[in-house]
């Protein structure tokens, strides 16, 4: 049962074809980034395309709730009036942060280095989720934490007063981890390193340059990252224009690429490489995609896609080093794999576990309960494909206080013989609100209720 919401059954029935062109929501990640640094500015930012979806609003709650004025003038369009780098005051309550684990991490990052106290908690969802990923390095900068056994929410987290800035390798690929460490690093004097082996979404780099702060990335030989960063810059209000969300692209694109007849346009659809990751597998796997009109907003690379039916898709292995680019994207490509002839093998996926649901058995399970057989283990998921219109489907899957869980299952059902109903669909407000009107304007047959 979702926290925020009464648990809404969700139905999704075999659809004729998706015509049409698909607005989806402004991209999540750079969302909350753009909120948080504004907030870390002095003077005016103004964002355009904010996602609106319970996540980014919990983001903007917490930014007034640390003293910057945050302030809804339209649809999409924000105003942040910032308090500047280490200007942060101390929240009078608790910082309910919903669902995000991205908003939770980066805002501890953000305060960590100044000296308040703030506790942090969130839905059911949310506090199953580990923060010691986070807690650990904020650490070395003199932060303290106490939180649940495990280090899970609710969690205290006492500031540096007096932040030393730090060197450190970030262990896992994970965005968020590197950019609470880079967030912190802001009030720290001195230079913040963040190395990383393997290359994860670069959005807190672009936004932390377009608001002055003096940062850089070089390659080393053997293929990491390193990322400098110099402590108490002066950030400089910014206009944002925030691209439209790959992730929640992903959810039309599939489901036009599974229901036979279906030829849309998703535009402005961020192109940045360390999220392209789906779109590219998906044209190895045979899927006819083409990005039109490409160009460059709000300091992102964006496109136009255009995407038809492609009922001959195949399954493939997708490479380990790409995970990170896709990481969020491996739920519904599980599901286009299932549709797909021949076994599709997705590697370096063991991030997946610690999601907002540990989405490798939330989606094997479901799968199999509509006919697909799988096979996994900590880091893999092997999906055996049942070809087109080839998945019995007729079940109803768990979604597990789970967003991307629950709009992959309904996409299933769009293509599946009989229709895949979801237990709960209200989570899906965390981060596209508007996907029942969205798809239903496109032809998909999705109901509230079970089978």
């Amino acid at each position: 049962m979702s926290s925020h919401a009464t648990p809404v059954p969700m139905t999704a029935h075999r659809s004729g074809p998706l015509k049409g062109v698909a607005q989806v929501p402004g991209d999540k990640s750079i969302s909350h980034r753009a909120l948080i640094l504004g907030a870390m500015a002095i003077g005016e930012t103004r964002i355009t395309g904010l996602l609106e979806g319970e996540d980014v609003i919990d983001t903007a709650k917490a930014m007034r709730a640390f003293g910057a004025q945050v302030e809804r003038v339209g649809e999409g369009e924000w105003v942040v009036n910032g308090v500047g780098v280490g200007g942060f005051s101390e929240p009078a309550d608790v910082i309910d942060c919903g669902n995000s684990g991205t908003g939770v991490r980066l805002i501890m990052g953000a305060m960590a280095t100044t000296g308040i106290t703030a506790t942090f908690t969130g839905d059911g969802s949310l506090r199953k989720r580990p923060m010691k990923r986070v807690t650990d390095p904020l650490a070395l900068f003199g932060v303290q934490s106490v939180g649940r056994s495990g280090g899970r929410l609710p969690m205290t987290i006492v500031g540096a007063a007096e932040p030393v800035a730090v060197s450190y390798e970030v262990p896992v690929p994970s965005a968020q981890v590197k950019s609470a460490v880079l967030l912190a690093g802001l009030n720290a004097p001195g230079e913040t390193v963040v190395i990383e082996r393997e290359p994860t979404r670069d959005h807190s780099e672009r936004m932390l340059a377009g608001f002055g702060a003096q940062i850089s990335t070089e390659v080393r030989a053997d293929g990491a990252r390193v990322i400098r960063l110099q402590g108490r810059p002066e950030l400089k209000p910014q206009v944002v224009a925030v691209p439209r969300d790959p992730s929640s692209a992903a959810f039309p694109v599939c489901a036009a690429l599974l229901v036979p007849g279906s030829d849309i346009l998703v535009p402005g659809v961020s192109r940045n490489p360390t999220r392209d990751g789906l779109f590219l597998t998906l044209i190895e796997m045979g899927a006819d995609i083409t990005f039109e009109n490409p160009r460059e907003e709000g300091g992102e690379p964006v496109a136009d896609l255009r995407v038809r039916y492609s009922g001959a898709l195949k399954g493939i292995e997708t490479p380990e080093e790409r995970a990170a680019s896709m990481i969020d994207e491996f739920p519904v490509l599980s599901v286009v794999a299932a549709c797909a002839t021949g076994r599709t093998i997705m590697r370096g996926v063991k991030e997946l576990r610690v999601k907002e649901s540990d989405r490798i058995d939330a989606m094997a399970r479901g799968l199999e309960a509509c006919g697909v057989t799988i096979e996994e283990d900590e880091d893999t998921l092997i999906v055996h494909g049942m070809g087109e219109g080839g998945v019995p489907g007729g079940a109803t899957c768990a979604t597990h206080l789970d967003h991307r869980i629950a709009m992959s299952f309904l996409v299933l059902g769009l293509a599946a013989q009989s229709p895949v109903s979801v237990d709960d669909g209200a989570p899906i407000a965390t981060s596209f609100p508007v996907f029942e009107p969205l798809m239903a304007e496109l032809g998909a047959k999705i109901t509230r209720g079970g089978v």
